[in-house]
C-alpha cells in the first residue's frame, strides 16, 4: 500500500516554492481572532491553513516560512491583512522563486511557464467570511510583519450625541512619538515592556447625510504598530470626551506618564466596529484576478444587502416607535371659555425629547447613571509592578 503522507512529499518535491505576499479580508464577527489558539479552530488563520493543506500549497506551517502583519483579536475584521509564506510553484524562475534541492521540478511533466492561480484555489477551500483578495510575489527576504511602513485600522461608529468638534481636537493629541501605556492593555507576560508607539494620523469623518443620531463616521488611525487593545482603548477616551463626560485635556493627562503612571480603569470600546484596513509596503504591486475580484464584490454585495435590509427594518421601527400617538392636553382656543381643555393626541417625539445614545452603546460594561471621573478611579499595576510580579512568576515556574 502507498504511503499517503510520503506520495504527497514526493510531489512537492517536484515543484519548486515561491515566497509570496497574500492580501486577506475577513469578516471577524463570529471567530475568536485571528491567530491560531490551542482551545478552538474557530480563527481566522485554522481555516488559513486548512485550506492551504487541503490544497496542497504547503506541506506544513512550520516548513512555509509564514509571517502576519497584524494579530487580529476577537470580532475584529480586516480588509487589508497581509500575510507572507512560501507556496507550491509551477515556475522555474522568478521573483520569490526557490528551487528545489536537486532541480527536481525541471524534471517534472506540464506547464512550467503559468503561475498556479493561488486566489482562485484558496478561495474555493475558504469560508465566503474569509477572502483571499490579492497576491504578489515577493523577495525571499520579505516578512510581512517586519517589511510593513504602517497599519492603518478603521473604527466605525454612528454619531448619537457624539461633539465630532471635540473628538477631533482631541484625537490630534494622539498624533506623534507617545508612551500609549495608558491608552492599551498591558502584555507585559509576553514581553511587551516598551510602550512606545508612533501615530501618524488620526481623523473622524462623516460618511453619509444620514439624520441626527443616525449618521455613520469613521475614526482612521494610521501607525507604524499598535499595542494590545490601543485602538479599542483610544476610541473609549474620545467617545467619553464627545459625550462630554471628559475634556480633551485628558488626552495629555494620560500621555504624561509622569502624571499619570497608572491606568485609570475604564471599559474599551466594542470589538465589532473594528477593521484593520490596510497594511503598507514599499513596491508592492498586488495582483487581483478578474474572476476572483468578481465573484469576492458579489459575495460582499450579497452580505451587504442583508445586512442593509436588517438596518433599513430597524430603522424603520424606529421611526414607527417615534411617531405613535400619546395623550396629551392642549388648551383649544377656539372655545369660549379660555380655559377650556380638551385631550388630544400628539406623536411621541413631539411630548418626549429625542433618544440618542447610539453611540454609548459601543462602550463595553455596565453603563452607570453618573459618570465617574476618569482620574478619580481606581488605577491598575504599574508597569513596574506587572514586571515584578511577572519575574516573581517565573522565578516561581522555573523551581517547580
Amino acid at each position: 500500500m502507498m504511503n499517503l503522507s510520503s506520495h504527497s512529499q514526493g510531489c512537492q518535491e517536484r515543484y519548486n516554492t515561491r515566497h509570496v505576499a497574500l492580501r486577506i479580508a475577513y469578516l471577524g464577527w463570529d471567530y475568536q481572532g485571528f491567530a491560531s489558539q490551542e482551545n478552538t479552530e474557530k480563527t481566522i488563520e485554522a481555516e488559513l491553513f486548512e485550506a492551504l493543506m487541503k490544497t496542497r500549497l504547503i506541506q506544513s506551517r512550520e516548513t512555509a516560512n509564514y509571517s502576519r502583519c497584524g494579530r487580529t483579536d476577537k470580532g475584529v475584521s480586516a480588509f487589508g491583512q497581509v500575510i507572507s509564506i512560501d507556496l507550491r510553484s509551477n515556475l522555474l524562475e522568478g521573483l520569490g522563486v526557490i528551487q528545489t534541492p536537486g532541480r527536481k521540478a525541471h524534471e517534472r511533466p506540464g506547464d512550467k511557464t503559468q503561475e498556479i492561480e493561488y486566489t482562485h484555489i484558496l478561495n474555493r477551500m475558504l469560508p465566503e467570511t474569509i477572502r483571499v483578495l490579492a497576491w504578489t510575489p515577493v523577495n525571499p527576504s520579505f516578512n510581512a510583519r517586519f517589511s510593513t511602513l504602517h497599519r492603518t485600522y478603521k473604527y466605525f461608529f454612528p454619531r448619537g450625541n457624539l461633539d465630532i468638534k471635540s473628538m477631533q481636537e482631541a484625537a490630534q493629541k494622539l498624533v506623534g512619538d507617545h508612551d500609549f501605556r495608558n491608552f492599551c492593555k498591558m502584555d507585559v507576560g509576553n514581553g511587551v515592556v516598551n510602550f512606545w508607539r508612533t501615530i501618524i494620523s488620526i481623523d473622524i469623518t462623516p460618511l453619509d447625510n444620514g439624520e441626527v443620531g443616525y449618521q455613520m463616521h469613521e475614526l482612521t488611525v494610521i501607525g507604524q504598530a499598535f499595542l494590545y487593545h490601543q485602538v479599542r482603548c483610544m476610541a473609549a477616551i474620545l467617545f467619553l470626551i464627545g459625550q462630554h463626560k471628559e475634556q480633551p485635556e485628558i488626552i495629555d493627562r494620560f500621555l504624561d506618564i509622569k502624571a499619570q503612571p497608572c491606568k485609570p480603569q475604564y471599559s474599551m470600546a466594542s470589538e465589532y466596529p473594528l477593521v484593520l484596513y490596510d497594511c503598507a509596503y514599499k513596491d508592492i504591486q498586488w495582483i487581483y484576478e478578474k474572476g476572483d475580484q468578481d465573484h469576492n464584490i458579489s459575495r460582499l454585495q450579497c452580505m451587504w444587502t442583508q445586512q442593509a435590509v436588517r438596518a433599513v427594518t430597524l430603522k424603520r421601527m424606529l421611526d414607527g416607535l417615534n411617531i405613535v400617538p400619546v395623550p396629551a392636553k392642549q388648551t383649544d382656543q377656539n372655545q369660549e371659555a379660555s380655559n377650556a381643555e380638551i385631550t388630544a393626541t400628539r406623536p411621541w417625539h413631539a411630548v418626549h425629547p429625542s433618544i440618542i445614545n447610539q453611540a454609548a452603546f459601543l462602550l463595553l460594561g455596565t453603563a452607570s447613571k453618573s459618570h465617574k471621573p476618569l482620574l478619580d478611579r481606581p488605577v491598575c499595576e504599574s508597569l513596574e509592578d506587572r514586571i515584578k510580579h511577572f519575574a516573581k512568576k517565573q522565578r516561581v515556574d522555573s523551581s517547580d
